[in-house]
């Protein structure tokens, strides 16, 4: 039996496991540890139970694809709008160079991810798959990017990256602690303050996780009128239009990029331009949207995975993610260690960059939480990975994945 499903019950569908996702979450201690998003845990569910169907041949089910598109394409426009360069500067050198480091390190797991899969006879666009797609980019890439490997024919693809986004997000808080551990001991470095935890529970300082990530200004202007939600769907619609156009129009050259990326760099632009102008920016709006449209979007992307393709890759993933932790693991003891100072907050911002680098910023600042709990605050590894994580990280591996997609096809 074919079950078909319009947009709007794809929609309706797809909110229903979004909530079922959140339930068990929310009730389950491991699936919160380690930050494991709920739309891909409901997203799952529905992937089992496809996958059931298969197995039986009793059922399969066929969904419009078009909402999952434009949700895609409305998620990257968010980021585009996230990345503002006046930000990058006022955040200093430190923000720079950490920037750096995790842009090299995505084009480290790219290359190895790549080159395993064809030493391994398998497609390379796998390897890519289990790049930085699903380290760096996490859930939400993977998602993003799996169908188009699918589509260049990467066999898999998409389940392969599910499933390495969720080893990554595991892996890379099991390294962040005994790696700090490592540096402070092989360095002989100290904790700025051995009694922190006692001074604090007296005197109600030095929490390290309350740290401004952004920098903000005061800036009144005339918005045309507009409440904020609609200034900010306005903006959104224009990016998403003319990045359309943009696109399309690069086409008909022959010059093929994904639909996203137009609407992406356009954003970029607007924002930057926002910037220079002094202008009101829509910030908890853009983000609020990005947050709706990545949560929908993940669901209804688990929701087409063919969990049976899984089966054919499982081995190479397997050799590649392996391969990735210890790849990580040695980029940040002695990359990411080395270039932001050789300090201790250079220890506590390396541990932060496995859970980065592997999974997503809360990984990472769950790392750092943990780890200067026992040996003191960090308040420059607090600000410096979220700031990267929050507004730079992703449009950066998109152009990067964007690239390896189109050299190996």
């Amino acid at each position: 039996m074919n079950i078909q499903l319009d947009i709007a019950q794809t929609v309706g569908l797809a909110a229903v496991f979004l909530v079922l996702g959140e339930y068990i979450k929310n009730r389950v201690a491991v699936l919160a540890r380690y930050f494991i998003p709920s739309p891909i845990i409901g997203g799952l569910i529905f992937a089992l139970i496809a996958l059931v169907g298969h197995q039986t041949g009793s059922f399969n089910f066929t969904f419009n694809d078009d909402i999952r598109n434009f949700l895609l394409m409305a998620f990257f426009t968010t980021i585009g709008f996230s990345a503002s360069f006046e930000l990058l500067k006022k955040g200093g050198l430190a923000v720079a160079l950490f920037l750096g480091c995790a842009v090299v390190l995505i084009i480290l797991q790219n290359v190895m991810g790549v080159t395993l899969a064809t030493l391994m006879d398998a497609n390379p666009l796998l390897g890519l798959a289990a790049g930085s797609i699903s380290m760096t980019g996490g859930h939400g890439t993977s998602a993003a990017f799996g169908p188009m490997l699918e589509n260049a024919g990467a066999v898999g693809a998409l389940p392969a990256a599910i499933a390495a986004s969720t080893w990554g997000l595991v892996m890379g808080c099991v390294i962040g602690g005994p790696l700090g551990k490592r540096l402070m001991k092989k360095y002989n470095i100290d904790g700025p303050a051995p009694h922190r935890r006692h001074r604090r529970q007296h005197e109600g300082a030095d929490a390290p996780h309350v740290v401004e990530t952004t920098v903000k200004e005061t800036v009144k202007v005339d918005d045309g009128g507009f409440e904020m939600p609609v200034y900010a769907v306005v903006l959104l619609s224009i990016a998403i239009g003319v990045g359309s156009v943009i696109i399309e129009w690069l086409g008909e050259r022959g010059i093929v990029l994904p639909a996203y990326l137009g609407s992406m760099l356009v954003a970029a632009i607007i924002r930057n331009v926002i910037d220079w102008r002094r202008y009101r920016l829509p910030e908890k709006e853009f983000e609020t949207m990005g947050n709706v449209s990545l949560a929908f979007f993940l669901v209804m992307a688990l929701m087409v995975m063919k969990l049976w393709e899984l089966a054919e890759v499982a081995g190479p993933l397997l050799i590649i993610l392996i391969a990735q932790t210890v790849l990580m693991f040695f980029f940040a003891s002695y990359v990411t260690f080395k270039v932001m100072g050789k300090d201790y907050d250079a220890v506590v911002m390396s541990a932060g960059h496995c859970g980065f680098g592997m999974g997503a910023t809360p990984n990472a600042m769950a790392n750092m939480q943990a780890f200067t709990e026992d040996n003191g605050p960090s308040r420059k590894a607090f600000f410096v990975i979220p700031l990267v994580g929050s507004l730079f990280i992703d449009f950066f591996n998109a152009v990067i994945i964007t690239g390896f997609v189109n050299f190996l096809t």
